[in-house]
């Protein structure tokens, strides 16, 4: 779909816990996943039925990735100035699908309509909205600050299956100025007013919370089972300048802690809000400094590994549950597949590399304790072609205006290990899986 394009895996959530208003009591941890019931349907991925690499869907969702991130360094520069994430960072021109990229991406969706046989594009929940509440699904996406929804004003054939919010069918809903916008790369926005209402997430209830109820909504979201997005990133990098769900909910006592922790996986995904799921990782957690400036999950004083061996060192790391693949600036990328035998540079316009298929290499990331290294069933996006032995790795050279040293790590490095978000200490955590 989109930035992640992200991970398409959607949770139906029958959530066993009673909605508290954020002005009651704290109240415990929810962990989504155990105490409630979750239905997983796996949708679009980067590989094709027949194993080969979706190279137009992938290169769809890196243009998407790109434009997400500029919007943001935009949002950055008007609340706390460019100068707040590195002297590196830049704001370039939107980024767009190439025209024959955008053509064949079309025709298939006419040709095949939509499906859910496809897999690793999205993870999402259940959320709602208003009063009487109206749910939503939802992809929670630590590569952002916002919440945005599609809203009964929305006309177009990309809402025409999304769950959309009425604001005049809820008693709780205030209109506030202003407009939300982010453009995607499909040449269209994601746009629309902005409101406040009760939004709740995993029993949590939180009175007047921003949000935008979009009338416009890019084409590449008409193949996502998601209705929207919820930002949970730092508020610098909030479009509507507001604070996002989780940080409105710490600071109103509504969670245990300003913790979250995310398990993402085939089956059995979680989110666990106010603290961590034990259930899904073994041994301690390895927390990370990260630099919040920027308004990103921005692990810091990292190195890339190949072979147990250090190749790239002292980068910046953002994690990102909202992109799929790992991209890196493509003078580091180039030095991290130097490493590599039999790699070659895939697709030099879109930064892909091809490794052969039956030696997958042995990246890993390190910021100074263990090495978390990426699994041979997540670096492998698929065959170069039908019949190749040769596979195309998820981890990218491209540029995406973030820094020389930075780089982003979506969910095909997230997938690897159980990740922990601490606000309450500015820290990021990995622990091993179970």
């Amino acid at each position: 779909m989109f930035k992640k394009a992200a991970l398409m895996f959607s949770f139906t959530l029958a959530l066993s816990v009673a909605a508290v208003p954020a002005t009651s009591s704290p109240v415990d941890a929810v962990n989504w996943g155990t105490n409630s019931s979750i239905s997983v349907r796996r949708r679009a991925s980067f590989t094709k039925p027949n194993g080969v690499f979706d190279k137009d869907k992938a290169v769809a969702a890196t243009v998407a990735t790109k434009n997400k991130h500029r919007q943001n360094l935009i949002n950055l520069q008007k609340n706390k100035g460019l100068a707040a994430f590195n002297a590196g960072a830049k704001i370039g021109v939107p980024a767009s699908v190439p025209v024959d990229v955008e053509a064949r991406l079309l025709r298939k969706r006419q040709d095949e309509g939509l499906t859910d046989e496809q897999q690793d594009l999205e993870w999402a929940g259940g959320i709602s909205v208003g009063t009487p509440k109206h749910n939503f699904l939802i992809d929670f996406d630590t590569g952002s600050a916002d919440l945005w929804i599609p809203s009964s004003a929305c006309k177009s054939s990309t809402c025409a299956k999304k769950s959309k919010y009425n604001p005049g069918s809820s008693s709780t809903s205030s209109k506030k100025p202003g407009k939300f916008s982010i453009e995607y790369g499909d040449r269209s926005s994601v746009s629309g007013p902005i409101y406040t209402d009760t939004v709740t997430v995993a029993g949590i209830a939180l009175h007047d919370q921003y949000f935008s109820g979009v009338d416009t909504l890019s084409s590449l979201f008409e193949d996502s089972p998601v209705d929207g997005i919820l930002g949970m990133a730092w508020p610098s990098i909030s479009n509507l300048q507001q604070e996002p769900f989780f940080n409105k909910a710490i600071d109103s006592g509504a969670v245990k802690a300003g913790v979250f922790g995310l398990y993402l996986a085939s089956s059995r995904s979680t989110l666990y809000l106010g603290g961590t799921d034990t259930s899904k990782y073994r041994g301690e957690i390895e927390y990370i400094n990260i630099d919040n400036r920027g308004g990103f999950w921005r692990a810091t004083g990292g190195e890339v590994k190949v072979g147990g061996s250090a190749v790239v060192r002292n980068i910046d790391t953002i994690i990102d549950s909202g992109t799929t693949l790992m991209y890196g600036p493509p003078s580091l990328v180039a030095e991290i597949f130097a490493k590599v035998k039999g790699s070659r540079l895939f697709d030099k316009d879109n930064g892909y590399y091809s490794y052969p298929c039956n030696s997958p290499p042995t990246i890993s990331f390190s910021w100074g304790g263990a090495d978390w290294t990426i699994f041979p069933e997540n670096i492998n996006l698929g065959a170069t072609a039908v019949g190749s032995t040769n596979c195309v790795a998820s981890l990218a050279a491209m540029d995406l205006g973030l820094g020389k040293s930075v780089f982003l790590l979506g969910d095909a490095y997230m997938k690897n290990v159980y990740s922990v978000f601490n606000f309450d200490k500015a820290k990021v955590g990995f622990a091993e899986l179970k």
